[in-house]
């Protein structure tokens, strides 16, 4: 049965909403053969799909078993497949799929480390990804010196960025030691660079960010570079915060 095409292709674990999006607005997707327009239907029991000209190999949806994995991102590494510069990037170390694929959730600028989520539903990434589900991040942030009350009150009613107004849900104090001192932020947003901008914008300086927490799915101990596969019971509460039935 033919569906939108962004749909079908996000259930398989082709790849997220956003992706297959972007895909078509650059004319690397087609259909039969014919370049596909954003709204198209797609039916992966009659039609050939092309991505950059290649075939899309598309099994039955019930080949691909959706998984969530979990991976604490070094600083230094860049969140995407490949990188033309040879810097080492985030899929490196993920482990290899015998259908469907990796669909990162969300991006992490180099100069930060944390949780990184990845999935094969991308129905389940875009959802978690799009603004309207208001997803919780949480940030431990480490900044020169001990920031002033007035800057936490106006950090957390709202400031005027480049695109538009942003604001922290919630700032804790953690203490620390000497020049350097640490909050822990949430926010229900990704845009890029986001933390340290709203820092920026108060003329604070931060010096080292790592994401704790992605919506239900806390980094706790795991090493930096090591990855781990989410428990049903995570996975299920990564789907009930963004309105998708338990598996």
């Amino acid at each position: 049965m033919a569906e939108r095409i962004q749909k079908v292709l996000a259930h398989l674990g082709v790849g997220s909403r956003r992706e297959v999006e972007r895909w078509i607005r650059e004319g690397r997707l087609k259909i039969n053969g014919e370049l596909v327009q954003l709204g198209a239907s797609f039916d992966p029991a009659k039609d050939q799909l092309q991505l950059d000209n290649r075939p899309v190999r598309i099994k039955s949806d019930t080949t691909v078993h959706p998984e969530v994995l979990v991976y604490h991102k070094p600083v230094g590494e860049v969140c995407t497949e490949s990188d033309p510069e040879g810097r080492k990037t985030v899929f490196h170390a993920l482990p290899p799929l015998k259908n469907g694929r990796w669909v990162m959730v969300g991006r992490l600028d180099i100069n930060t480390s944390g949780v990184l989520l990845f999935t094969t539903d991308g129905e389940l990434a875009h959802r978690l990804m799009h603004p309207s589900y208001e997803v919780m991040r949480e940030y431990a942030v480490r900044v020169l010196g001990v920031v002033k009350r007035e800057t936490i009150t106006r950090l957390q009613e709202g400031v005027m960025l480049d695109d538009g107004e942003a604001s922290f849900d919630q700032i804790v104090d953690r203490g620390g030691q000497g020049a350097n001192h640490w909050y822990h932020v949430v926010l229900r947003e990704g845009r890029n660079r986001e933390v340290r901008r709203l820092w920026e914008s108060q003329g604070v300086e931060v010096s080292r960010l790592m994401r704790v927490r992605y919506g239900s799915i806390h980094l706790g101990e795991l090493p930096k570079g090591k990855w781990v596969k989410a428990a049903s019971k995570q996975m299920n509460s990564l789907r009930t915060i963004v309105g998708l039935k338990p598996l």
